[in-house]
């Protein structure tokens, strides 16, 4: 069977497949749900990451399309707080494609920043990544838009350009780590935080492959988290979500060659988000689209 002919099969197949599940959870999985992304700005989603200051606040944001903002929302999926900030001057948009976001340590001892990662790149034909540090504010936790002053790093790969939507913050060994996306394995990179300055270009660190059975692009990795106390790790992609426990002294990227656990999960309709809850005893999920369902699950730790 020719190339055209398998694409003509393959693509309505996984639209089919996508629907179904978007379906299936609308109408059948209900338990799960907190509640929907509240406002239609928010119709992208593609990471979610838990505050460290603010109770019951989580910070998401769209990917390709948007402006430079993220947003702060309730477990409900209210929305609090639309923080704008100045990204990429080269950028239209001041931001390219944001994929993911997390929330770990910084520069100050005993305050918490969030890491926005534009990280994105489909054709793997980006000159350098930016993510951009921001202080946290418990102003977020309110009913408000504000602006926030990002501290942003550049970020280049040893092996090429690539495209990925994981990004995670490791608060034990003081890592940002990224995750590639659409390759049939894919890898695992590293940078100090220690090295995150104001515009600074650093090359990241390659640590290791990892490899997931399954069909393209459904095993694609488009998210992760690293727990706030850095003992336990997700992964998801758009069908599976991958589970580590970490012992001490055990960096991440060698964590995540042993074999995961796989996770109770809901089939979403272009699921690109996941995090753990503050306390690490659950973490959340949500999907591109507007108005996407919120899913809880406990972790098995709790």
């Amino acid at each position: 069977m020719s190339r055209q002919k398998k694409l003509k099969i393959l693509i309505p197949l996984t639209m089919l497949l996508f629907v179904g599940a978007y379906a299936k959870h609308r109408l059948i999985d209900k338990n799960d749900i907190t509640g929907t992304l509240s406002s239609k700005e928010m119709d992208e989603t593609s990471g979610i990451a838990a505050s460290s200051i603010n109770r019951d606040i989580y910070y998401v944001h769209n990917d390709s399309g948007d402006t430079s903002r993220f947003f702060s929302i309730t477990p409900e999926g209210k929305l609090k707080s639309t923080i704008y900030f100045t990204g990429d001057k080269s950028e239209r948009l001041g931001v390219r494609d944001c994929e993911d976001i997390a929330v770990g340590p910084g520069p100050q001892k005993n305050r918490s920043y969030v890491y926005l990662g534009d990280i994105g790149d489909n054709n793997a034909s980006r000159k350098y990544l930016t993510v951009y540090r921001f202080a946290e504010s418990k102003l977020w936790s309110l009913d408000t838009v504000t602006h926030a002053v990002p501290v942003p790093v550049h970020l280049k790969y040893p092996d090429g350009p690539r495209d990925a939507e994981t990004l995670m913050i490791d608060p034990i060994e003081k890592m940002l780590c990224i995750v590639s996306k659409r390759s049939d394995s894919v890898t695992v990179y590293t940078a100090p935080l220690s090295g995150f300055k104001a515009n600074d270009t650093v090359t990241l660190t390659k640590r290791s492959r990892l490899f997931f059975a399954g069909f393209k692009p459904f095993k694609w990795i488009t998210a992760g988290d690293i727990s706030k106390d850095g003992t336990q790790i997700l992964l998801r992609s758009y069908e599976k979500v991958y589970y580590w426990k970490r012992r001490p002294g055990e960096h991440i990227w060698d964590v995540m060659v042993k074999k995961p656990q796989e996770l109770r999960y809901t089939m979403e309709k272009q699921g690109e988000a996941i995090g753990f809850t503050n306390d690490g005893k659950g973490y959340y999920t949500t999907s591109e689209g507007v108005f996407a369902p919120i899913y809880y699950y406990d972790s098995p730790l709790k």
